[in-house]
């Protein structure tokens, strides 16, 4: 490979496994291309330059964070191999490119959506890559067989819970949803995909630490309501953040089941939850503007909402900390998430 392909610098831990991927030798021995030759212009223009300009936007990379403090937590010695963090941030990545094409999104961390700036084609496969491509990096770790085969299996539960919780999340309209069934199918859609991948980050830093399992099963049910509430954050958030209420009338015209939807199956009494569905119906035909609708939801979940999310949090930080006490990197988790929640408006 010439040195022409790194045009742009790496900025994260995932951005040099990709170069690093994409040489020569690696690139060989993974395809098991012995005696055939590819150009490096076909590999560039069909997957590595889009992953690379992806993979090169900032993002919060709070679930790499995570695996590291769960690696400490579970009693991992010294910083942890650096793929293994990298294993659950290309998972989200590739979650983003597809979603970002099923949901039909033009943005993704401030710039456009891969497929609008490689199409559909292109954009569809690099994010199936990034499905695969982790089993890739396990085997690159040094932990024992029975460690691995575990790192594996949670690997395939999260990408079939994830699938199957992507499934609901495209197919239901919350219109149509009868006020009983709301919350149960918003939290289950959560928890399959957020609160998967957010369990997978908390997991694999333990058992890849070869921890107890009890302290890995802890860290694994907090990273899952972890993940629940920050969704429930980033929904409401949607609602209430000026520079982000294009993701809350995104919400709202595209009929997306979100967890206001949920609270206030819960609050509201049968004729007035009808009229605002009614409206929802409204702006989906786009006989009415999003943030007529988003204004009414604001004043009656807004305070409440920000109130069940930190005691959704509270209470998952208890528990874990029930089991793993309070050590160091305890107290350092609970920074991060006040800091992340903020983050969401």
């Amino acid at each position: 490979m010439t040195n022409t392909a790194f045009v742009l610098e790496p900025k994260t831990p995932l951005a040099e496994l990709l170069d690093e991927q994409f040489e020569a030798r690696p690139l060989s021995e993974l395809l098991a291309l012995d005696s055939e030759s590819v150009p490096w212009s076909a590999w560039e223009d069909s997957l590595y330059q889009p992953l690379a300009d992806f993979l090169s936007r900032p993002g919060k990379e709070f679930r790499a964070r995570l695996v590291d403090v769960a690696w400490r937590i579970a009693g991992g010695h010294g910083e942890p191999p650096r793929e293994l963090p990298c294993i659950v941030e290309a998972l989200h990545a590739g979650s983003l490119i597809v979603d970002d094409i099923e949901d039909e999104s033009a943005y993704r961390r401030g710039g456009p959506a891969l497929h609008i700036t490689h199409g559909i084609p292109t954009a569809l496969n690099a994010g199936s890559w990034l499905y695969f491509w982790p089993h890739e990096l396990v085997s690159r770790l040094d932990v024992s067989p029975r460690v691995e085969l575990r790192l594996r299996r949670l690997l395939s539960q999260t990408l079939l819970r994830a699938h199957q919780g992507q499934a609901l999340d495209l197919s239901v309209c919350a219109y149509d949803l009868s006020q009983r069934d709301a919350w149960g199918v918003v939290s289950a859609t959560t928890r399959l995909k957020t609160g998967a991948l957010m369990q997978l980050a908390a997991q694999i830093g333990a058992v890849a630490a070869d921890g107890r399992a009890e302290v890995a099963e802890a860290l694994g049910n907090f990273g899952r309501e972890l993940g629940v509430g920050l969704q429930m954050a980033d929904d409401l958030g949607g609602l209430t953040s000026e520079k982000r209420c294009h993701k809350g009338h995104e919400d709202l015209i595209h009929a997306r089941p979100t967890w206001v939807w949920a609270w206030l199956s819960r609050q509201l009494d049968a004729v007035t939850y009808a009229r605002l569905v009614a409206l929802g119906r409204e702006v989906a035909r786009g006989d009415l503007h999003p943030e007529a609708l988003a204004e009414e939801l604001r004043e009656r979940v807004e305070r409440h909402g920000r109130k069940r999310i930190r005691r959704h949090l509270f209470v998952a930080l208890s528990a874990l900390r029930s089991v793993v006490g309070d050590a160091p990197a305890f107290h350092e988790l609970e920074r991060e998430i006040e800091e992340l929640e903020v983050s969401y408006g």
